[in-house]
């Protein structure tokens, strides 16, 4: 399926660039992942979200070394135990484990919301700035060089990353 989809692209994108040779199309593209990257308020969301993920690791670090510990010591432990108290400490271990376990679930999904709430709002800004400077510099299309789309050749000449930025850092005006 994703070949038939692939194929068809390439096929729209080759219609696409023979329309632009009649000078009936205008086309461009933007390196998305540049821009973000470029703008002080994304630098700024991604250490914050790099703070949580260091936060959560080191979470999870001092959990998984105390169970660590534990477990050592259950080990060293074992042969002077009797039957119930093994079982009660190994379903002890078991039950931390899984804690452990449940709460990286949990914070790799809080993290992801995260990441969406902080920049969905980046992203909407940049895709209006795509937009803005589209219609400025009368474009047809424009392809994201950074994403999955297959863009076959991509001239420098029509490459607005820096138009979109510019404009972004200017404040959108």
């Amino acid at each position: 399926m994703k070949k038939i989809l692939t194929l068809l692209f390439t096929t729209s994108l080759f219609v696409l660039l023979a329309q632009a040779q009649q000078g009936q199309l205008k086309i461009g593209y933007v390196n998305s992942d540049t821009v973000i990257k470029e703008l002080p308020e994304a630098k700024d969301a991604q250490a914050k979200l790099e703070n949580m993920v260091k936060a959560f690791q080191d979470e999870i670090e001092k959990r998984s070394k105390a169970l660590q510990e534990k477990a050592d010591a259950f080990q060293k432990q074992s042969q002077m135990l009797n039957e119930a108290t093994k079982q009660a400490k190994v379903k002890e271990l078991t039950e931390e484990e899984q804690s452990i376990y449940t709460y990286r679930q949990e914070k790799q999904q809080e993290l992801a919301a995260q990441r969406d709430k902080v920049m969905k709002p980046i992203q909407e800004k940049v895709y209006q700035a795509i937009a803005k400077v589209a219609k400025e510099q009368k474009l047809s299309f424009v392809f994201d060089k950074a994403n999955d789309v297959p863009v076959l050749y991509a001239d420098p000449l029509y490459d607005y990353t820096f138009k979109v930025l510019d404009l972004l850092k200017r404040g959108g005006k």
